[in-house]
């Protein structure tokens, strides 16, 4: 491969890296190709970017990067596909899918600005949550003690109407 071509792989690489928040290093060596065109199909329903790099060149993109990727060079061996996603948890779920197969297996990740290393850190990925998914919590728990007043002043208006009418009938009986 010529200079100029690895340079623009390297550059449209590093461009990639800067449109997702988040992103997964998996080996899929071993899938056969028709189970790796249903993986991309896979991916592509789940909006998961799958592309597959050369160590080499994915190092060189990273150290092209302001953030320090260096936590990951460690297990740029063998062979690796990148998962791309601004869902944090997508990928984990695609991959834990797929663990009786062990394929594709997971190297490390970057999520949520923090490095996960290993195929053991799968279970924590798949349970991280989106920030949308917090965002929907938060609401929740600030909405749920205004329901609570609210349903308390719209109860308790029932029985004083019910009460001031009770008197009213009272002293128009009187």
């Amino acid at each position: 491969m010529k200079k100029e071509d690895k340079q623009r792989i390297i550059k449209q690489i590093a461009a990639i890296l800067q449109q997702y928040d988040n992103f997964y290093l998996t080996d899929i060596s071993t899938l056969s190709a028709v189970k790796t065109s249903k993986l991309r199909r896979e991916c592509s329903k789940e909006d998961i970017k799958l592309l597959v790099v050369k160590n080499t060149l994915l190092q060189k993109a990273f150290e092209s990067l302001e953030r320090d990727y260096e936590e990951m060079y460690p297990i740029l061996k063998g062979n690796t596909a990148i998962m791309f996603s601004n869902v944090a948890n997508a990928p984990a779920k695609l991959i834990d899918k797929y663990k009786a197969d062990k394929v594709p297996s997971l190297k490390g990740a970057y999520v949520q600005e923090s490095f996960y290393i290993g195929a053991d850190a799968l279970k924590d990925l798949v349970n991280i949550k989106s920030k949308t998914e917090l965002i929907g919590e938060v609401i929740a728990l600030l909405q749920s003690p205004a329901k609570n007043v609210i349903s308390a002043l719209q109860s308790g208006g029932t029985i004083l109407h019910g009460v001031l009418q009770t008197l009213s009938e009272k002293e128009s009986s009187n």
